[in-house]
């Protein structure tokens, strides 16, 4: 039977695999903190690492301890009270002797075992909860990267990235400049010689002197190397960030007394997964949170998630100051407009038809696209039909219907199965 041994060094992350067995070991207490962190994050912060605790006593591995009973022989090293024949005190039950006592700040209980997550194992255990395939988990989760776009020439380089024409032509003038006062003067010199040669002089001490001027040109002109290091070029190179326009981002949400804390954790979900979608085209993304039941405020995204107004629902209203904001601060032909409405369908009879006509008339024409997403298991209401109209006319809009975590990235899938225009 051939056995393998890898010997290879394990370079500065040699403890890869332990953090891999000890993540797959608590792989049920890690995702469910990395929802507790999730309900507590912020939107745009959603791709980062991020600490986690589990208790202590999740941690624990089975090990034998002696019972209260039996009858056995202990061995005390050090000791200094007691001498053979004494009798020693039983333990009392469960004890086991030796350490590992409970310890905590308050002196109750045990602490926490702390650690952190890195981005990328951050963003696994947020894709796994709403069911990503790993394919579009690494395009969702992976790490921006820069053009290499070129940018001149340099003196110094990487020999690999020596540009010989660029060199050759920069050797080339550098000869034609350093030979061009002795070319003339051997030029000069030549004429001269051969006005002393037609004369019938070729024995004088001018022409003797001209030949060794001469000849002293020819060997300085020779001596001017065909290459030096001078006229090295290298192709040079820069990191260059991809050029993306800008982008706003509009979330609208109903905070009813029917929106319960299930259904916003849901619709947060939906949330940033549509803000790590339009980081992928964008490089600026500005968030606008707002919040609706009979009327509607523009809040921070704190007071988005965690407010909850009692009374009816009047959905235009949200619609009507999404309008008037994209007006004021973000004009159409200069910002890239998204929206999304995520909502329990309910809404009052006679403002759904308006909701239907704000979308046509003023709000689609302004934006690239606007998903509507419903979480709710009953039947479709009065808002559902109305939109399912506007679906119909506009490729702008789409509309989905949520009844579970599980079924956000489908739902997702489906609203932008197409590339935005």
């Amino acid at each position: 039977m051939s056995q393998l041994v890898d010997r290879r060094l394990s370079g500065k992350n040699r403890s890869a695999v332990n953090r891999q067995r000890f993540l797959r070991r608590f792989k049920v207490q890690i995702r469910e903190a990395v929802k507790q962190a999730v309900s507590s994050r912020k939107v745009a912060d959603l791709a980062r690492g991020e600490k986690i605790s589990i208790p202590a006593k999740g941690m624990s591995e089975p090990a034998f301890h002696h019972g209260p009973g039996g009858r056995r022989n202990i061995v005390h090293p050090g000791n200094r009270e007691f001498v053979r024949g004494d009798k020693a005190d039983r333990p009392p039950s469960g004890g086991g002797g030796g350490g590992g006592g409970s310890a905590s700040e308050d002196a109750e209980g045990m602490d926490d075992f702390v650690f952190e997550l890195s981005r990328e194992e951050f963003m696994d255990y947020f894709f796994q909860d709403l069911a990503l395939p790993d394919m579009v988990k690494k395009q969702l989760a992976a790490v921006p990267e820069v053009k290499r776009t070129r940018a001149g020439f340099v003196s110094q380089g990487n020999p690999s990235s020596l540009h010989v024409v660029r060199s050759m032509k920069q050797a080339i003038g550098r000869r034609m400049a350093m030979s061009s006062s002795p070319r003339e003067a051997l030029r000069e010199a030549e004429e001269a010689l051969q006005q002393l040669l037609d004369q019938g002089r070729d024995a004088s001490p001018e022409a003797d002197a001209l030949r060794e001027e001469i000849v002293s040109l020819k060997a300085r002109i020779a001596a001017v190397p065909f290459i030096d290091t001078w006229d090295l070029r290298y192709a040079n190179r820069v990191d260059k960030p991809t050029p993306s326009s800008q982008a706003a981002m509009f979330c609208l949400m109903d905070v009813s007394g029917s929106m319960d804390e299930n259904r916003k954790n849901i619709a947060k979900r939906f949330f940033m997964l549509l803000y790590l979608f339009l980081t992928k085209s964008y490089e600026r993304i500005d968030l606008v949170f707002i919040r609706h039941h009979t009327t509607a405020k523009e809040v921070d995204e704190e007071d988005f998630f965690s407010s909850r107004e009692s009374g009816g629902t009047v959905v235009s209203s949200a619609l009507v100051l999404m309008r008037d904001i994209i007006r004021e601060r973000y004009p159409s032909a200069n910002w890239n407009i998204y929206a999304a409405q995520a909502s329990d369908g309910d809404n009052w009879e006679n403002d759904s038809p308006r909701c239907r006509e704000l979308l046509v008339q003023d709000i689609l024409p302004l934006t690239q696209y606007f998903a509507y997403v419903e979480i709710e298991t009953e039947q479709p209401q009065s808002l559902w039909r109305e939109y399912t109209q506007v679906s119909a006319a506009s490729r702008r809009f789409a509309m989905q219907r949520i009844l579970s975590l599980e079924d956000i990235y489908p739902v997702f899938r489906e609203l932008f199965r197409k590339k935005v225009a």
